[in-house]
């Protein structure tokens, strides 16, 4: 299935976000992958952030990282750059953005 988010980062802080997202530990991507995700990829135009995904199951994929101990210290991380979080809880799943229109 995919999925698309939108975050937004704070005006001050897009440098050190995109710093950041160059250096993703690798502990975490491989808990990402683990947890069905075969691609996510993140557009930013000016502050606002896109994100694409692909998953197996969207829902569990935030319940297998919600309470991850690498992803919970990139959670905080991200929270001192964005405005707009992405939503870990149970209640996240239903954050994505709805379909306009598909080819």
């Amino acid at each position: 299935m995919r999925i698309a988010l939108h975050t937004r980062v704070r005006a001050d802080k897009v440098a050190e976000y995109e710093a950041a997202h160059r250096e993703v530990p690798t502990e975490l991507t491989d808990a990402i992958r683990a947890a069905g995700v075969s691609s996510w990829t993140i557009w930013r135009s000016g502050s606002e952030l896109f994100h694409l995904l692909e998953c197996e199951d969207y829902a569990r994929l935030l319940a297998e990282l919600e309470h991850l101990p690498v992803n919970i210290a990139w959670q905080a991380r991200m929270t001192e750059l964005l405005d707009v979080v992405h939503d870990y809880s149970a209640a996240g799943s239903d954050a994505g953005l709805p379909a306009v229109w598909e080819l």
